[in-house]
């Protein structure tokens, strides 16, 4: 089962989807996607796996800035933190939650970006495309409880800049592609979920 949580900064998705995940059995794998760059975002690191440890629910967090579809495939990473049940071909966990989906878009468009600078790519904007087009393709073959976090960002102003404005576009694409791949999606609005895709208005 595929489930989306959507919603605003510190609107209490993270927290909806971890209590939904402690529904579905007595442990999972938290596959967290935000990188260290600053001592406020380590400080955030700490307090987040503070609290998961704090819940009384047996999580194992491997921290995946990049190659998230790798590890929904089973792809051993390089430094060998993959629970043994991905290598045998077998779900990750018995519910596994990636927090979040839009920080793993920036990194990767960082990434592309980064690369096409050096000159080792030419169109970043394909690149970003192949890497959604990968986390979909991972995400629709998984076989598990998979819950997915995001965020919207695209109910703002436009960004002024060019890389904000093609974040809120690529957002809203990945947001789109994973709701129409998830058997739930929630959106979250100050700390109460409401279930979209059973109130869908099909056309």
């Amino acid at each position: 089962m595929i489930i989306t949580v959507t919603g605003g900064a510190r609107s209490g998705k993270s927290a909806f989807a971890e209590k939904w995940c402690m529904k579905q059995g007595d442990s999972g794998l938290y596959i967290a996607t935000a990188q260290a760059f600053d001592d406020e975002m380590r400080q955030r690191i700490a307090h987040h796996r503070l609290q998961r440890e704090e819940s009384g629910f047996r999580w194992s967090t491997l921290e995946e800035p990049l190659n998230v579809a790798g590890l929904l495939e089973g792809t051993p990473r390089q430094d060998g933190l993959l629970p043994a049940t991905a290598q045998s071909g077998k779900v990750l966990a018995p519910v596994v939650l990636i927090d979040c989906l839009t920080l793993w878009l920036s990194n990767v468009m960082l990434a592309a970006e980064a690369a096409e600078e050096n000159g080792e790519a030419k169109a970043g904007d394909h690149t970003v495309q192949e890497e959604i087009d990968r986390f979909v393709a991972a995400v629709g073959n998984y076989t598990g409880h998979l819950v997915l976090v995001t965020n919207e960002v695209g109910s703002g102003i436009v960004p002024e800049y060019p890389l904000g404005r093609k974040y809120r576009d690529w957002a809203g694409i990945l947001n789109r592609k994973m709701a129409e791949i998830s058997d739930q999606v929630f959106l979250v609005t100050a700390g109460i979920a409401i279930e979209l895709k059973g109130r869908e208005y099909k056309l």
